[in-house]
């Protein structure tokens, strides 16, 4: 498995996040191929790395 530095990644919390610390997600661009998504509430957590194709295809399907 391809390990990736995110040590610099710019983390963007999720538009719709509730802003209460609640259930919210973070995601960081620029990394090629991939999307890092983590769970703002544990930032030194596990991230996951979806590709940039399952990425979209996940936002598509929450969009319908």
């Amino acid at each position: 498995m391809r390990e990736y530095d995110l040590s610099t990644a710019q983390w963007r919390k999720s538009s719709y996040s509730d802003g209460d610390s609640g259930n919210c997600i973070e995601v960081a661009a620029g990394v090629a191929g991939i999307v890092p998504v983590r769970d703002s509430k544990v930032p030194h957590g596990p991230v996951l790395l979806p590709s940039t194709a399952a990425w979209a295809a996940f936002v598509e399907s929450i969009k319908r």
